[in-house]
């Protein structure tokens, strides 16, 4: 396989490993800008990737199967959000519990219904034509819809956060909520809603890979993407736009380990397992190292709240 080739083939598949990463990382972010910590995104991801490919295969209607994914992995938060919000348990030790119970409920159900290793249709790719035959990149504007529906569900996010009033009291509870409750602002039911609203972003992720990328379902097939995402709301300081600009660069290097196989490159199984990790480990090394000033991390982030408390 010549050069070209690889970098055709490098390139054109890049946004299919970048999409998980950047839905995820959006998912975070909204959940994080209301003060919850969220350490359960890969346990959300395997939630939303089951209940998709359960969907798919009672209904056969990717766009059902999606929502369906995201509606599941919504549902599944609300007991993390009980525990985290009304019960105030620790959000780290609640974060970690909810990716056990659902690596193991999502595991358990697989294999009861039936659903492991089930091959599905799902949606194929769409030639953005003339841009489709440029060469070299013109394999990036051959996608499936959630590829192209990424960059807007990010914009809509943006907007909601930073230009409407939702987003302000969302952002207000998670940097001050003492003074949000002053000014009328119900903590409780704010960081409930984004908790719900960025699980259903993060169980899209997952189902992205359960139903579009891969077409079947296998018990822990997130492979630690949610951990990664974990790590790019910290490289993105809780950015949108940093969070994607990462969930890119993260998308590139997992794209390139099948290409180097492809041309014969012999890399060590185990070098190929731990590249998206290291790679996650040098980020944050990074960012902590080069960080200056306020690093936009939410005042308030992991800190439970009980009306009337004074600090």
């Amino acid at each position: 396989m010549d050069v070209f080739a690889i970098a055709t083939n490098w390139l054109g598949n890049a946004p299919d490993f970048a999409v998980p990463y950047a839905l995820a990382a959006l998912g975070l972010i909204v959940c994080e800008r209301s003060g919850v910590l969220s350490l359960g995104a890969e346990g959300l991801m395997l939630v939303g990737a089951l209940a998709g490919i359960g969907a798919q295969i009672a209904f056969g209607q990717p766009g059902v199967s999606l929502i369906l994914a995201m509606l599941a992995a919504s549902a599944v938060s609300v007991l993390f959000a009980v525990m985290t919000i009304l019960l105030r348990v620790n959000q780290v030790i609640a974060g970690l519990a909810l990716v056990f119970f659902c690596q193991g409920l999502t595991s358990l159900a697989g294999t009861l219904f039936g659903w492991t290793n089930v091959a599905v249709s799902s949606v194929g790719a769409i030639a953005l034509w003339p841009l489709s035959a440029l060469p070299l990149v013109g394999r990036l504007f051959n996608q499936n819809i959630v590829v192209y529906l990424t960059l807007p569900i990010f914009i809509a996010v943006v907007w909601v956060l930073t230009r409407t009033t939702a987003g302000l009291r969302l952002r207000a509870v998670g940097e001050n909520p003492q003074a949000a409750d002053a000014a009328g602002i119900s903590v409780t039911a704010w960081r409930f809603a984004a908790v719900l609203a960025g699980s259903a972003l993060v169980g899209l992720a997952g189902a992205y890979i359960s139903v579009v990328s891969t077409k079947l379902w296998i018990a822990g097939m997130t492979g630690g993407r949610g951990w990664i995402a974990v790590g790019l709301v910290i490289f993105a300081r809780w950015s949108p736009w940093k969070a994607l600009a990462g969930a890119v660069l993260f998308g590139c290097v997992e794209a390139l380990i099948p290409q180097l196989a492809a041309a014969g490159v012999q890399l060590p199984q185990y070098f190929v397992l731990m590249t998206p990790y290291a790679i996650t480990l040098a980020v944050m090394v990074w960012v902590a190292v080069a960080r200056r000033g306020a690093d936009g991390e939410p005042g308030a982030l992991g800190q439970p709240y009980v009306r009337e408390e004074r600090r």
